[in-house]
């Protein structure tokens, strides 16, 4: 009797030992309801419609650990369809979740969808948008913090402040209207103001700002060092950002550590992101500016569009005042290329996993696919204004590509985009890239346009290994870096020049590379990247959600989801199995000593 009841104690043992280990070996999910609507606010002092998430402009921060589960319930309360996309985030296996147009349909106003990924193997400094119709330009923007594991170290000590700062240039058009503007060539034009977290600049210079606009403040403490997250939210100007008498020590852009360097200012781009170390080193004597101006602009109406916030000491003695720190010399045009080309990866540090970042020797990897993808200036096709890259414009189908592939629908799309420019017309087409799983690419950015132009590919981080002016060669591989290219997601091309960068195809999916740039992006200056596992037996991606919307031919397969919209009403929560699965342990120990 003894004997049994040992054996089933012990028997009993092992089987609470293996559920806690499966418990606490669980990965957390986190849980938001989003709703994204239309606000009234005042960004430059006049009443406009802007676009919220959650009555908040700019929109909350999604601020996770690396390999959490995010759970985003979001309705569309606009007038107009609606997706988010998350700027950096991989999605491993997962395209569904990237909220573009070649992988979901989009969310009918007054419906809402759930969004459900793992930010896998991830750390770093991003920001989600409204991807769609120019909406980014009203708002619909925040930002996505992905710390490190605890058991993983972060290669500086820990801040005394986390601070996320959005920049960018804004209009009081609305985006319906700016958007309008650029189907008919309508150039943009200056814009209105460049905001910092959604407002104004502060009065600076009488002649140049009116008086009555609210302006951002940051409060911080003497002697303490900050991490400030710095985004470029902006439509299609590139920004120079700097705080007067303060050094910024870069540490980490887009997911990856850089080796850690100083500079005065730094040249951000459209879409781009980077974290600063600020210590507040300063005697106070008076508040300080934090500005934000526009870079490689001509014209002297440009003065007037300057970003600036202040910077504010407990201990301050007074108000910011005099001139602005100075920018960059715009004469000096290699002044930014080589500022870029100064930031470099941190090849020995970890970021999601133990080993250092640079044990991936990106330099030793033989390239499979080369691509050359040149843009230009906006020109008329078919009587319509569109960009293009390697002379076709992007038409987005009303079935998206990812849809069509999973149901094998024929005719949606082809796999055919040229690797270099043809010797034809330019044309309006759903041309995609054709990638080699687990290749290694090669992709030159050549840029004909007169403006600066951002480029971004979802579902990866690439390696920036060269830039240059002029025509990019086969001779140019020789300048490449091929040892400490930072890795990123975005990556400036500047005007009459190309950037290389080389990407390991290793994530199944199809992906979106794109400009940042709205006004280009809006126009066709976009591909998608298809990376298809040939392995039938390998399950290397994730399926069709259950809560998929169909649209375009297979509209038909759409249940109602009108009446889905059932927020919770509770906060974020934070949980995992290991919570539930511990009560029912405890439960069922009680209950053995019990007996």
């Amino acid at each position: 009797m003894l004997s049994t009841l040992h054996s089933a104690s012990l028997f009993s043992s092992l089987i609470l030992l293996s559920i806690f280990n499966y418990a606490f070996a669980e990965d957390p999910f986190v849980f938001y309801d989003w709703k994204v609507s239309y606000i009234t606010a005042s960004p430059f002092g006049v009443k406009q419609q802007v676009i919220a998430v959650n009555g908040q402009f700019p929109g909350p921060i999604l601020n996770v650990t690396t390999n959490w589960n995010v759970v985003i319930n979001i309705k569309n309360d606009l007038d107009e369809p609606l997706l988010l996309t998350w700027n950096g985030i991989q999605h491993r296996k997962n395209s569904w979740q990237d909220g573009v147009l070649g992988t979901n349909c989009p969310i009918p106003a007054g419906w809402n969808w759930t969004y459900e990924f793992q930010v896998k193997d991830q750390i770093g400094s991003f920001f989600y948008f409204a991807s769609l119709n120019f909406q980014r330009a009203s708002g619909g923007y925040g930002g996505i913090v992905i710390n490190n594991r605890d058991v993983i170290p972060v290669p500086f000590g820990t801040p005394d402040g986390d601070i996320t700062i959005f920049i960018g240039d804004w209009y009081t058009k609305s985006h319906k209207e700016l958007r309008k503007d650029v189907e008919n060539g309508i150039d943009l034009g200056v814009p209105d103001a460049i905001l910092f977290n959604g407002l104004g600049p502060y009065r600076y210079d009488q002649a140049l700002v009116p008086d009555g606009i609210g302006y951002h403040t940051i409060n911080v403490e003497p002697g303490k060092t900050y991490r400030l997250r710095v985004h470029n939210v902006g439509i299609a100007t590139s920004l120079n950002f700097r705080i007067q008498n303060h050094n910024l020590l870069l540490v980490e852009t887009e997911g990856s550590y850089t080796v850690q360097q100083n500079y005065t200012n730094m040249d951000i781009h459209v879409g781009q992101s980077y974290s600063f170390l600020v210590t507040m080193d300063q005697n106070a004597s008076s508040d300080y500016y934090m500005v934000a101006s526009p870079r490689f602009v001509n014209s002297s109406a440009w003065a007037k569009a300057t970003g600036v916030a202040i910077l504010h000491y407990s201990n301050s003695q007074g108000p910011a005042s005099g001139p602005l720190p100075d920018p960059p010399n715009d004469l000096d045009t290699f002044f930014s290329m080589n500022q870029a080309r100064s930031i470099r990866w941190n090849v020995s540090a970890g970021a999601a996993r133990p080993n250092p970042q640079g044990s991936f020797r990106y330099g030793q990897i033989t390239v499979t696919d080369v691509y050359v993808l040149l843009n230009r200036p906006a020109e008329l096709i078919d009587g319509k204004y569109r960009t293009t890259l390697n002379g076709i414009s992007y038409l987005a189908p009303s079935t998206p590509l990812k849809l069509a592939q999973q149901f094998n629908i024929p005719g949606i799309y082809k796999i055919d985009f040229p690797n270099r420019l043809m010797n034809r017309p330019p044309k309006v087409d759903t041309s995609i890239i054709n990638g080699t799983y687990r290749g290694f690419m090669e992709i030159i950015f050549q840029n004909n346009d007169t403006t600066v132009q951002s480029y971004h590919l979802d579902g990866y981080a690439f390696f920036v290994v060269g830039m240059d002016y002029g025509v990019w060669t086969e001779n140019s591989r020789g300048t490449y870096n091929k040892w400490d290219g930072v890795a990123r997601c975005t990556t400036q091309v500047f005007p009459g020049a190309w950037t290389a960068i080389l990407v390991s195809l290793d994530n199944v999916g199809i992906w979106n590379l794109r400009t940042e740039n709205l006004n280009t992006w809006y126009l066709g200056q976009e591909v998608y990247v298809n990376v298809v596992n040939p392995e039938i037996t390998d399950k290397t991606e994730l399926p069709l959600p259950d809560n998929a919307i169909y649209c375009g031919v297979l509209s038909s397969l759409q249940k109602d989801r009108s009446q889905r919209v059932r927020f919770s009403g509770a906060p974020p929560l934070t949980i995992t199995r290991r919570t539930i699965l511990f009560a029912f342990i405890t439960a069922l120990i009680t209950a053995f000593i019990s007996s």
